[in-house]
C-alpha cells in the first residue's frame, strides 16, 4: 500500500510541476513528441464548433501538460543514468585496483570473476581467472583447505578464514590468507585473498 501512495504522490507532484512550468513558460524543450494526426483532427473539429470550443482547449491543455511530464521524466532519466553510470565507473575502479584479491567462486567451486590483485596472487592473469576451478591456484596440500572452505559456506557456514599457499608458478607457493562469505542470494562465494608476507616498512 505505501509503494502504491509513493507512487501516487510522485505522479501527483510531477503534474504539478508540469502545470507550473507551462504557466511559467519554463517548461523543458520537447523531445520531438507530437500529437498524432487523430488528435489533431479531434481538436480542430473541437475548436471549430461554439458548442466545444472549451472542451478543445482543455483537451489542448492536457496534451500540453502530458508532454511536459514526459519530458520532466525524460530529464529525470537522464540525470539517474549519468549519476548510475559515475556510481559504476567508480566501483569498478575499486573492484579492479584495490590491494587485495576480490573473487567471486561459484558453489561448485568455478572461480567467476576476480580483480586484478586476485589474479596477480594466484599466478595469472585477469583473464586467467573466470571458468578455471579454483582448486589448482594453490598448492597440493592447501587444496582441500579451499575447497572445504567453499563447501562449509554451501553449507550454512556465515563466513570463513584459513591460510593457504599458492601453487608453485615458477617462483615458488606463497603464503596466503583466504577470507570469505555467501553472496547475497547463497549461488556464490565472495572472497578476499590477500598475501600474508609481512609488509616492507
Amino acid at each position: 500500500m505505501r509503494n502504491v501512495n509513493n507512487e501516487f504522490e510522485k505522479s501527483a507532484l510531477l503534474r504539478l510541476e508540469a502545470e507550473n512550468r507551462l504557466r511559467q513558460g519554463s517548461a523543458p524543450p520537447t523531445r520531438g513528441w507530437t500529437a498524432g494526426p487523430d488528435a489533431l483532427t479531434l481538436l480542430y473539429r473541437l475548436a471549430s464548433a461554439p458548442d466545444t470550443a472549451a472542451d478543445a482547449l482543455k483537451l489542448l491543455n492536457e496534451l500540453q501538460t502530458h508532454q511536459v511530464e514526459l519530458d520532466l521524466q525524460h530529464a529525470q532519466l537522464e540525470a539517474d543514468q549519468a549519476e548510475l553510470a559515475q556510481a559504476l565507473a567508480r566501483y569498478q575502479t575499486l573492484y579492479d585496483f584495490a590491494p587485495v584479491g576480490y573473487l567471486l567462486v561459484g558453489l561448485d567451486g568455478q572461480v567467476l570473476e576476480g580483480n586484478r590483485a586476485g589474479a596477480e596472487l594466484l599466478g595469472t592473469g585477469p583473464g586467467g581467472l573466470a571458468g578455471q576451478p579454483i582448486a589448482p591456484f594453490f598448492a597440493q596440500d592447501s587444496r582441500p583447505a579451499v575447497l572445504g572452505l567453499v563447501e562449509a559456506l554451501r553449507e550454512g557456514a556465515q563466513g570463513c578464514c584459513c591460510e593457504v599457499a599458492s601453487s608453485d608458478r615458477g617462483k615458488g607457493p606463497e603464503p596466503l590468507r583466504i577470507t570469505a562469505s555467501l553472496a547475497p542470494g547463497g549461488e556464490a562465494v565472495l572472497m578476499i585473498v590477500s598475501s600474508c608476507e609481512p609488509s616492507p616498512v
